[in-house]
């Protein structure tokens, strides 16, 4: 069975707690959810209890059903494959200050 937002692709570049809550909902609804951390640090959430084996399930939890990438949005490379990627995406979610 299709899902509601199967056509609909997301660029996720949220963090901490509401951001991901919001792009892990529209994954389970059946977007096609794209999550942009930072290179070597990724989501703060990486670091966060609980945790097993070093891995933290708070991460996983809020991002599931998510397609993964690291991206440097600081470098003029890492801004032209944004920018490219916003193209053919359908929503762009951040939660920045």
């Amino acid at each position: 069975m299709e899902k509601a937002l199967s056509n609909i692709t997301v660029l996720d570049l949220t963090r901490v707690l509401a951001g991901p809550y919001c792009t892990m909902m529209l994954a389970d609804y059946g977007a096609n959810v794209i999550k942009i951390e930072m290179p070597g640090k990724g989501d703060d959430t990486r670091a966060m209890g609980p945790k097993k084996n070093d891995y933290s399930m708070y991460y996983a939890y809020v991002n599931r059903g998510k397609k993964g990438i690291t991206l440097n949005l600081k470098s003029e490379e890492g801004k032209k494959l944004f920018l490219e990627m916003v193209k053919k995406a359908d929503v762009v979610v951040e939660n920045y200050r």
